[in-house]
């Protein structure tokens, strides 16, 4: 009888939680285009790169997992300016402040959601992108994993701006000035990682271990702080 008792409530904690995950990924994907739009716009980046920077194979190898990286930290911005503001809009985020589970457990739910829908559709798509800037099979592997590491700190950077943006009453571009500079630690570390198995990058004197640790600590890091603060953000828009 008492295991029944001490299930119950974080029963009721899962269900609430993956209510939420469920609605987000499938608002990510009504809302925006999901993760077609996302793919679309990190394939947008990687075609028009080769232009930019001339013919040069070997330049693109070398300089390909940078650009990869750029590509999907933009395309992660995507459709983060509604993640709340529906909520905020249609009355939604009162009755989350009111529901038995915590604020920080529905931001964290939303961020997973938004980044299975945006997020995880670019780490697909990164080893046939790769191709287009003659990444050989080692640096592949190497730019999809961090990227599948590294793409949730991404998201749930993105998610305290987000939050922010609710509680400013803001959107828009005002998001992606707020989001973009915080972002700099995990790109540089992203592509330090994906630069270390990068053969066209030999020169670099970096091993792989050191900023992909590094890359996974800024993500735990974020995991936490994320919904933390964007549950702050969002008390203070509630007023």
């Amino acid at each position: 009888m008492s295991g029944n008792t001490n299930t119950g409530p974080s029963t009721s904690l899962w269900a609430g939680f993956w209510a939420i995950f469920t609605q987000s990924l499938t608002l990510a994907w009504r809302v925006g285009g999901g993760a077609l739009l996302g793919l679309l716009f990190f394939l947008a980046v990687i075609i028009i790169m080769p232009f930019a920077v001339g013919p040069d194979l070997k330049l693109l190898a070398r300089i390909g997992p940078a650009i990869l990286w750029i590509g999907a930290l933009l395309a992660t911005l995507l459709g983060l300016d509604r993640l709340f503001q529906a909520d905020l809009e249609d009355g939604a985020l009162d009755i989350l402040h009111g529901a038995p589970l915590p604020l920080e457990l529905m931001v964290l739910a939303r961020g997973l959601g938004h980044w299975v829908a945006t997020g995880l559709p670019l780490v697909i798509g990164a080893p046939i992108f790769s191709l287009f800037l003659n990444l050989d099979a080692t640096a592949i592997f190497g730019v999809t994993l961090t990227l599948l590491i590294g793409t949730p700190a991404l998201v749930f950077i993105g998610v305290i701006g987000a939050s922010l943006m609710v509680a400013l009453q803001r959107g828009g571009m005002l998001l992606a000035v707020l989001v973009l500079p915080l972002t700099i630690p995990v790109l540089i570390f992203g592509v330090s990682a994906s630069n270390a198995m990068n053969s066209a990058s030999a020169t670099i004197a970096t091993s792989f271990s050191a900023p992909f640790l590094i890359l996974c600590a800024l993500t735990l890091l974020s995991l936490v702080v994320g919904p933390v603060a964007g549950a702050a953000a969002l008390r203070l828009a509630r007023g």
